[in-house]
């Protein structure tokens, strides 16, 4: 994905050097497009996924917050 990423900003490079502006935008558009697509897939992801432990909550079993109160 980064390859496709690093393919794209160099063909907007390139078409800006030959002066083609308004595609090289639509690729740098394009380049950011997949840099949001990447980010989302190794967020969301289970495998790759981020993971923030201090967030992860689970629930208690019922007996133990009876023992708690007694």
């Amino acid at each position: 994905m980064m390859a496709a990423i690093y393919a794209t900003l160099l063909i907007a490079f390139i078409l800006d050097l030959l002066g083609h502006q308004r595609f090289a935008v639509r690729c740098l558009f394009i380049s950011l497009a997949l840099c949001v697509l990447l980010f989302l897939w190794e967020i969301y992801s289970p495998i790759y996924g981020f993971r923030m432990p201090w967030l992860q909550v689970e629930v208690a079993p019922f007996r133990c917050c009876l023992r708690a109160r007694l």
